[in-house]
């Protein structure tokens, strides 16, 4: 073959277009000029497509645990242990005594977005855990609550706004988060450009290079800043809803709760000054096309859910909601739940919570802090069992020593994954998958959080006798319901299609089968009434055009209003005024993370192109405090929390503000099949986390802004 065949790349947010071309030479990329949304933007993730599918580590054939060492067995041998072995727990210790994990990749493949909610509930368990709880829950917990579903997410309109406020993120690095957007670095120039790019940040970031200002703020303290912003929103009358007008509730709670929090009581705690807080308002409420964005730095610090709010709230005061070049709202071609007709229930939370920490359901998961005491704390409801869908908690999930523990305590493990990793190492039994480049995709998922609408299938470019991962889904999901091992792939299929196409109100399509049939049923009842036919057609993709207005019919809350006080958030605001009583302390120090532009966290470590050179493991320290702590460039320090220990070489960089360290996630690799990850494996940034610091509305993790010391080795 040498033609090159579009692709859509998996392996972020950005959803760029690429074309591939298998040679004799070996695999060649590069972007695709042709497609509507990243027009020929290639990153170092996407061109490295090709060496993750010739990985000599990934696995090709199922593995199952014998005598403590694993053996390749034919798939209907895995099968069959898995239906010997995890019914036998169903019975004996109840349904919620199985487990399930999933991580970020489940997002980034159609059988994760198709098939995992069905495998879910054949397991009828409520012990669910995934890695959005050590990343995004915040976020979609807030949209629930303020727009009434947790999908409905207004993202930044970044083609059309002359000014970005970005806090606790770096999507030049991300590739966007949460706000699918490739050629970041192209975006933030264009709106620098032509308006203004302000980053808020103990790092200068690669996003924060490329801005026109960077404010280093105190880890840990957007929620004052954001504060003391709306107070001078209030306090200097700049109060304007724009198209949000008569469709807000709650503006006069917010007011009251801002009085107390001026800019000067806020400026040694956040380390900005009042006047520049001022100036930050003045200038999103006065510039006409103006957006408030805010991620990792945000959602998971102690205070996740309240940074998260105070961005919308800020959004909406300022007439930026649902506005060109504000804060709008996607409409994508399939799956989107704001996008159905009739009514639409509410968001809730806390149906139900863990059994030992009594931490809250959010989405029908509980936090992922609370997985390694499930498994180790005796007693009813005790978890047993645990299936993995594409994700190593042991190393992204605070608390790894102890989960790392727990898990070789179960009494049965499965786990759908193409490594061996540090949680895959557990496992009874590995199914793993075809790789990027022999499966088909579409982003159901992100597209949803686009900034621009669009449509876009890719065929697999190269043959394989893996069998698709959704294969494995519902095969499972038959074994956990009693149905058994044996019935076909395709009347599981079949039942699950016309499921979907009852709840659709369309009828299945002849001729199609799988994700194909399924994503048909959600194209046909979405809003461009478009076929998988006509998207399959393009290729290079469809271009549905820029964001539009949506108010008020994406809104699902109770009121049918935007519900800018909810109570499940203002309960958290003693918390905060508490934190504000504290003392401001100068002499210790507290640790961020960060990410690199050719890591996606835990998973691509084995892929020599995207290690080495700048995308290494390091502690960032600032001048100052290496001198004060005498740490040397290239020499190892110790950092220590309440949680753990770890070793790790320094690198000595003005990039980071004084009295903050940073190590990057992912790290760590010990006791895998990885033979480039372990030659440099890093340290484990988690090792450091305490899994008693959480976002109290919703039990995340706290992985930003935790205290630590740090002493020469």
């Amino acid at each position: 073959m040498t033609t090159p065949v579009p692709v859509t790349c998996p392996l972020c947010e950005a959803t760029c277009g690429l074309l591939v071309t298998p040679t004799a030479e070996g695999i060649k990329v590069r972007g695709d000029r042709d497609d509507v949304f990243s027009k020929g933007y290639l990153c170092p993730k996407g061109a490295s497509i090709g060496e993750l599918h010739e990985d000599p580590d990934r696995l090709r054939a199922p593995l199952v645990k014998r005598d403590g060492e694993f053996v390749e067995v034919s798939w209907e041998e895995a099968y069959a242990e898995i239906e010997r072995r995890l019914p036998a727990v169903q019975a004996v210790h109840g349904r919620d005594a199985v487990a399930a994990y999933f991580g970020n990749p489940t997002a980034h493949t159609l059988a994760g977005a198709l098939y995992l909610r069905p495998l879910i509930k054949a397991l009828g368990t409520r012990n669910i855990f995934s890695a959005g709880t050590v990343d995004q829950v915040p976020r979609m917990f807030v949209a629930g609550y303020l727009f009434g579903d947790v999908a409905t997410i207004p993202v930044p309109d970044l083609d059309r706004t002359d000014y970005l406020l970005v806090l606790g993120g770096n999507p030049l690095v991300s590739n966007g988060s949460m706000m699918t957007a490739p050629d970041m670095r192209g975006r933030i120039r264009a709106i620098a450009k032509r308006g203004k790019v302000v980053v808020v940040d103990p790092s200068r970031t690669r996003t924060a290079e490329a801005a026109s200002e960077h404010l280093a703020i105190r880890p840990g303290t957007d929620a004052f800043l954001l504060l003391a912003m709306v107070h001078t929103l209030f306090a200097e009358d700049l109060v304007t809803l724009g198209a949000a007008d008569g469709l807000v509730r709650g503006v006069e709670e917010v007011r009251s709760l801002a009085a107390d929090f001026p800019p000067e009581a806020v400026a040694e705690r956040t380390g900005i000054e009042a006047e520049t807080i001022r100036r930050l308002a003045r200038e999103v409420a006065g510039t006409e096309r103006a957006v408030v964005y805010g991620r990792m730095g945000t959602t998971t610090s102690a205070f996740g859910t309240v940074n998260s709010w105070l961005i919308d709230v800020i959004n909406v005061l300022t007439g930026h909601l649902d506005r060109p070049g504000g804060a709008m709202f996607p409409m994508a071609a399939a799956g989107q739940p704001n996008t159905r007709p009739g009514p639409r229930k509410p968001f809730r939370h806390g149906r139900w919570r863990s059994r030992v920490s009594d931490l809250p359901e959010v989405m029908g998961e509980l936090p992922s802090v609370a997985l390694a005491e499930e498994i180790s704390t005796p007693g009813e409801g005790q978890v047993r069992a645990l299936i993995t869908v594409c994700g190593n908690p042991v190393v992204s999930v605070p608390g790894s020593d102890d989960l790392d523990a727990a898990l070789a305590d179960l009494d049965f493990m499965v786990s759908l994954d193409v490594y061996v990793n540090e949680t895959t190492r557990h496992a009874d039994v590995i199914l793993p998958g075809p790789t990027p480049l022999e499966r088909a995709h579409y982003d159901l998922l992100l597209y949803q959080y686009s900034v621009r609408n669009i449509a876009r299938w890719s065929e697999p470019v190269l043959p394989t006798e893996v069998p698709p991962d959704w294969h494995a889904m519902v095969r499972i999901a038959a074994i956990a319901s009693g149905a058994g091992a044996e019935v076909p792939v395709e009347q599981l299929d079949d039942a699950l299609a016309a499921g979907l196409a009852q709840l659709n109100g369309v009828e299945p399509a002849t001729g199609l089968h799988g994700p194909e049939r399924l994503l048909d049923i959600l194209f046909r009842a979405g809003p461009y009434e478009l076929t998988f036919a006509e998207v399959a057609a393009a290729p290079h993709g469809i271009d549905l055009g820029p964001l539009q207005p949506r108010l008020p019919g994406v809104l699902s809350t109770a009121s049918g209003l935007v519900d800018l006080a909810p109570a499940a958030i203002l309960e958290d605001v003693p918390r905060l005024r508490e934190a504000a009583a504290q003392p401001v302390l100068d002499d210790g120090l507290v640790l961020i993370g960060r990410r690199h532009l050719r890591s996606n966290n835990s998973w691509m470590h084995n892929v020599p192109t995207l290690v080495g050179g700048t995308n290494t493991c390091t502690l960032h320290v600032h001048p100052d405090d290496a001198t004060r702590l005498r740490l040397e460039d290239g020499g190892r320090a110790a950092v220590a929390s309440a949680a753990g220990r770890v070793e790790v070489a320094v690198e000595v960089t003005d990039t980071i503000r004084s009295g903050v360290v940073s190590l990057p996630h992912g790290w760590g690799h010990e006791g895998i099949r990885g033979s480039v990850a372990t030659k440099d494996p890093g340290v484990n940034s988690n090792r450091l986390g305490d899994v008693s610091r959480r976002d109290a509305p919703t039990g995340t993790a706290v992985v930003n802004g935790i205290p630590v010391t740090v002493a020469p080795v």
